[in-house]
C-alpha cells in the first residue's frame, strides 16, 4: 500500500470510531496587547484583540470564520496554536488544556494541529527546496522514520496536491502563488494532523485558482476525515466549504450556526449587513434588498463601545444595546436548536435560551 493510501485508511478507521468527537473546545478566550498610547512609548493601553470567544470544532467538520478586517480572525487562529499570547480563557484539545497545560500536551497540539497561511510564498523558506519543506514536519514529529520512507511519503503527498517529482528540488520563488499554496497544504498534511487552520488561504490567489484550492481542500477533508477552521473574507468561499459558520465583530462572536441558518436566515443585524454587501449579478435582486449597508468604520479595539460592540453601527440598536453586553445564546430548543446569536433583539424575537 502506498503512503497516501495508508494515511487515508488510518484516518478513516479512526474517524469511524470517533465520529462525534469534539476535537477543539474554546471557552471565553481573551487576547490583549499592551500598545503605546497617544504616540508616547511610556503610556500604555490595552488593545482587546479577542474578548471572550467560545466555540467547538467537531471531527470531520469545517467551521467557517468571517468578519471585517480587524475583527480578530487571524489573532484567534494564531492564539489556538500558541503563536499569539492568550490573556485568559481555555483552549481544550481532545480533553486536555493547552494554554496552561503540560508541555507534552502542547507538543501533541503542535503535531495534531497544522496551519495554512494567507501568503503562500512568504510562508515557505526560500533557502529550502520544496522537498525539504514538505519533509520538515516528518523530521520533527516522526524522527524515527528513515530517509527512504520520508522520501516516499513526501512524493506521495506532493502528487496528491497536484504537483510531481520534478518540483521537489526547486525553490519557492520558481512557483506560482497557487503552486506555493499547494506546497503549503502538503506541508500541513504530511504529518497526518486532525485539525488544519486555514488563515485566508485563497485571498491572495486568482478566482479560478481559488476554486481549485477550495476543491482540493474539500477532497482532502473527505479522504482524511480532517477538521478545518477556515478563515476568509469571501462569504461565497466560506459558504462553499463550511458546515457551520461563526461571525465575529471587534473580537466577539456575533452569530454561530449551520451554514444554511447563517446564510438563508441570518439573525444578527451584523450578519445581515455582511450578506447584503455581497455583490449580486442580478440588478433587480440587488435593488430589492431590504437590509441597509453598514455605515462608518469599526470602532477601535483600544476603546471598544460599551454593551453590544456593534450597537454604534446597528440600525436596530436600542438603549439596552448600549448599556448591556449580550451573551451568545442558543436559539430555539430541541430539533430547532440550530445556532447561537449575541443580540438582544434577536433573542427576544426568537426565544433564546441561556
Amino acid at each position: 500500500m502506498n503512503p497516501t493510501a495508508q494515511i487515508v485508511a488510518n484516518a478513516q478507521a479512526h474517524a469511524d470510531k470517533n465520529a462525534d468527537e469534539t476535537l477543539l473546545s474554546v471557552r471565553d478566550l481573551k487576547v490583549q496587547f499592551r500598545v503605546a498610547k497617544g504616540g508616547w512609548p511610556w503610556q500604555k493601553a490595552q488593545l482587546r484583540a479577542l474578548d471572550g470567544v467560545s466555540f467547538d470544532v467537531r471531527r470531520g467538520e469545517t467551521l467557517g470564520l468571517v468578519g471585517e478586517s480587524g475583527c480578530g480572525k487571524s489573532t484567534l487562529a494564531r492564539a489556538l496554536i500558541g503563536l499569539a499570547p492568550v490573556t485568559s480563557g481555555s483552549v481544550n484539545w481532545r480533553g486536555k488544556e493547552t494554554v496552561r497545560g503540560a508541555r507534552r500536551d502542547l507538543s501533541t497540539l503542535r503535531r495534531d494541529v497544522q496551519m495554512i497561511f494567507q501568503d503562500p510564498l512568504a510562508s515557505l523558506d526560500p533557502r529550502m527546496s520544496i522537498g525539504e519543506i514538505v519533509a520538515e514536519p516528518l523530521k520533527t514529529h516522526a524522527p524515527g522514520l528513515g530517509r527512504t520512507e520520508i522520501e516516499r511519503r513526501v512524493l506521495a503527498m506532493i502528487e496528491r496536491v497536484g504537483l510531481n517529482a520534478q518540483h521537489l528540488p526547486r525553490r519557492a520563488h520558481e512557483f506560482s502563488g497557487g503552486q506555493c499554496q499547494r506546497v503549503g497544504i502538503a506541508r500541513a498534511l504530511i504529518g497526518e494532523p486532525r485539525l488544519v487552520i486555514c488563515d485566508e488561504p485563497v485571498s491572495a490567489l486568482d478566482v479560478s485558482i481559488q476554486a481549485q484550492i477550495v476543491n482540493l481542500l474539500r477532497d482532502l477533508q473527505r479522504e482524511l476525515s480532517l477538521s478545518l477552521l477556515f478563515v476568509a473574507h469571501d462569504l461565497a468561499v466560506v459558504k462553499a466549504i463550511s458546515h457551520r459558520v461563526m461571525v465575529m465583530y471587534l473580537g466577539r462572536v456575533m452569530e454561530l450556526g449551520s451554514r444554511e441558518t447563517v446564510y438563508d436566515a441570518p439573525r444578527h443585524p451584523y450578519t445581515q449587513a455582511l450578506l447584503a454587501a455581497v455583490p449580486l449579478a442580478d440588478p433587480d435582486a440587488a435593488r430589492a434588498r431590504r437590509v441597509p449597508l453598514l455605515a462608518g468604520d469599526m470602532p477601535s479595539p483600544l476603546n471598544p463601545p460599551s454593551g453590544c460592540a456593534f450597537h454604534t453601527r446597528c440600525p436596530k440598536a436600542t438603549q439596552r444595546c448600549a448599556s448591556e453586553k449580550p451573551a451568545l445564546r442558543s436559539i430555539g430548543s430541541g430539533a430547532a436548536l440550530r445556532g447561537e446569536v449575541a443580540c438582544w433583539e434577536a433573542s427576544a424575537l426568537l426565544g433564546a435560551t441561556a
